[in-house]
């Protein structure tokens, strides 16, 4: 990754420091931006503004989301990259393997004791309210829970710390056979291991545990390792690396863009049936595609859902082909 610098570099602990805070502010801002966006709201048949609060018909307070995406990887960027600089690669594993264990002993000591490992029994829930307020949580989970919340973000640090190794261990030793068995036979072990601690700590990706953090990263990199066997060692490229490659070009451009491009059009309003009350009930291009075309192809009702999925990631590739072939990259 690129923070890591040496400190004997021109500007030493002052540039890092200036590189680092000013990404991490920009990623999460973008994160917050994306959150709030479109700032406003239908209300019947007006748009009034999205405050930062509101309370809507049923009394509940609304709020706008303060973490989410893209926050959790500007604050896993920030830590890990303080982490990795100021204690080098041998500090910065035993550093994870602290996070790891003493947010496994957060969990069971700190959590609701039936369920500790749920997201009612979460210890990390009361924090969350405690500092972001339950108005500003994640609310598509049926209960105020936010899946990138303060104290899951502990794990998801090591996770990018892990990633910065792996990086770095392919580069210093090169396109050799040793690196690539090496770094499948690590994966491997990643996940032997992630198996085992989920018999006492569940593998459970919405509160991110530390089994969730061995597993996945070995499924990664393992993956990895398979990749660059047949990219780099047997030169096995084609249509299909050259799709997936435009969407790495312009990784942060394309999600950013997956959430602003839905709530934009969630904003243009189609008459679509009248209500049990009589009331006019509206529907946008992007539910209008599902619910008019691709949910009426013959068979089963899974196919127009898939071919839904489809035709966006087709719609957001053509886009970044586009950009790709113009050269443009938008970068933080």
């Amino acid at each position: 990754m690129a923070f890591v610098m040496p400190r004997l570099e021109a500007g030493g602990d002052a540039l890092f420091w200036k590189k680092v805070l000013k990404r991490t502010v920009i990623i999460f801002l973008i994160g917050l931006f994306l959150n709030w966006y479109p700032f406003v709201r239908w209300d019947g048949d007006a748009l009034i503004g999205r405050p930062w609060e509101y309370t809507n018909a049923k009394g509940e307070v609304i709020g706008v989301r303060i973490l989410g995406v893209l926050q959790r990887i500007a604050l896993c960027y920030l830590f890990a990259s303080v982490i990795i600089y100021y204690f080098k690669l041998r500090g910065a594993l035993i550093a994870s393997f602290i996070i790891l264990t003493g947010y496994w002993l957060l969990s069971f000591c700190l959590g609701n004791p039936p369920d500790p490992y749920t997201m009612n029994g979460f210890f990390g829930n009361a924090v969350d309210q405690s500092v972001l307020g339950t108005a500003h949580l994640y609310r598509g989970e049926g209960v105020p829970f936010d899946p990138e919340g303060i104290m899951s973000t502990l794990p998801a640090i090591v996770q990018v710390i892990f990633g910065y190794m792996v990086g770095n261990y392919v580069q210093q030793k090169g396109k050799t056979y040793e690196m690539l068995s090496n770094l499948f036979v690590t994966g491997a072990i990643f996940v032997f291991a992630g198996f085992c601690w989920d018999l006492v700590f569940p593998i459970n990706k919405k509160i991110w545990t530390s089994s969730y953090v061995l597993y996945t990263t070995g499924l990664g990199i393992m993956v990895l390792s398979i990749l660059i066997y047949l990219i780099e060692f047997k030169n096995v490229r084609g249509w299909w690396s050259r799709f997936f490659d435009v969407f790495g070009k312009n990784a942060l451009f394309v999600f950013a863009l997956s959430a602003f491009l839905p709530r934009t059009l969630a904003l243009i309003r189609i008459p679509d049936h009248l209500g049990k009350d009589g009331k006019m009930i509206y529907t946008n291009p992007w539910n209008w595609l599902y619910q008019k075309v691709l949910v009426n192809v013959p068979g089963r009702p899974e196919i127009g859902s898939f071919l839904y999925a489809l035709c966006v990631i087709f719609f957001m590739w053509a886009i970044c082909y586009w950009m790709d072939k113009r050269k443009i990259y938008v970068k933080v």
